[in-house]
């Protein structure tokens, strides 16, 4: 009698270790799922762009001030060439025409011209990119570290001394306004009339004059002082919190309690198993403060006279300079879109629990 041969030994067949099979559709399935979660993130993160770009175009027209006359304003110009420089920047064309032609220019990556620079807006932003990411980078940095350490002691042991100073103290710093706190470090470290006379720079990122690398390096450190402690103090409140929010609801896991029973010390306990899992909460928090370094804290460079991006769309809003406002707002957002995207992609690679 003939038997019928089975599959279960065929490494060709359909049950075969590591050979998809037709008839369960996991693997086919999990793909899809992968597929269509960052479809929608992608969709979001454009459609988020997309009200970017029509909200910041018309928030700007309503601004008070004509950008033409701020422009000209102390020189003898005839009301004819005020005319045609209103033609030349299309200010005299219909609301919705201008709005796409700036949109089609924004495809071909084209964020318009400077009205009181007369450059392009592309360039203005390229020019002063280093300056901002320098100062808002290393001011995010410092503040991030410094509130996860201090955030990490004080959920451990919530309610004691420490707890109650640190974020007493982070609070305070917090809610103080971030150009009030500036000017007073002005005035009592850096003027003449404070507790330290002159002992940094008022404001600027190189003092005239100053040659060579190390030089430089140094006294564009010396600038750096005062405008990143500013940022710090304000900021660092948020990570401090999250943190310890994060490590008070870690304290009760089974985890943990089973890491003391094996006989690792406090420390080691806090150190490698309870901080590496409540960091993850913040994980969102510093995506979204990279995508701001880009916009830096403009109040931080207004005060301090440092020459960034802020310190540029301050300059515009006073004009008001249409295209350089309109583009330094779609940078900014465009970056914070961009690193929530990011961490929408990378939590699910440090939390299973909420891959798709």
């Amino acid at each position: 009698m003939t038997s019928t041969p089975t599959t279960a030994g065929d490494p060709s067949g359909p049950g075969a270790t590591g050979a998809p099979d037709p008839a369960d559709p996991a693997g086919s399935g999990r793909a899809w799922r992968v597929a269509r979660y960052v479809a929608g993130r992608l969709t979001t993160a454009a459609v988020s762009l997309g009200a970017v770009v029509v909200a910041g175009f018309f928030l700007f027209r309503i601004l008070p001030g004509d950008p033409v006359r701020a422009m000209t304003e102390g020189r003898e110009v005839t009301a004819e060439q005020r005319e045609e420089l209103r033609r030349q920047f299309g200010l005299d064309e219909p609301l919705w025409q201008q709005f796409l032609d700036y949109a089609a220019g924004l495809l071909r990556l084209d964020l318009g011209t400077s009205f009181q620079y007369r450059e392009p807006v592309a360039e203005l932003i390229l020019d002063r990119l280093g300056s901002t990411v320098l100062l808002a980078g290393t001011g995010t940095v410092v503040a991030a570290l410094l509130g996860l350490f201090l955030g990490a002691r004080a959920g451990w042991r919530p309610g004691g001394r420490g707890d109650r100073v640190n974020t007493a103290v982070a609070l305070f710093f917090w809610s103080v306004p971030t150009f009030w706190l500036g000017l007073l470090l002005i005035v009592f470290l850096a003027s003449g009339r404070g507790f330290v006379p002159g002992l940094f720079p008022t404001g600027g990122m190189v003092d005239p004059g100053t040659d060579g690398v190390l030089e430089t390096a140094l006294n564009t450190a010396w600038h750096m002082v005062l405008p990143v402690i500013t940022m710090v103090a304000v900021i660092y409140a948020q990570y401090l919190m999250i943190m310890r929010s994060s490590l008070m609801d870690e304290k009760g896991a089974d985890y943990l309690t089973t890491a003391r029973a094996k006989g690792l010390r406090d420390t080691l306990v806090r150190r490698r198993h309870a901080v590496p899992n409540a960091l993850l909460p913040t994980v969102t928090l510093v995506f979204l403060n990279l995508g701001q370094i880009v916009s830096g804290v403009i109040l931080v460079e207004t005060v301090f006279s440092w020459p960034g991006l802020g310190q540029l769309f301050y300059s515009g809003l006073r004009v008001p300079d249409l295209g350089l406002v309109q583009g330094l707002f779609v940078v900014f957002a465009a970056s914070v879109i961009l690193m929530n995207l990011l961490a929408d992609m990378v939590y699910p690679l440090l939390d299973p629990r909420v891959r798709p």
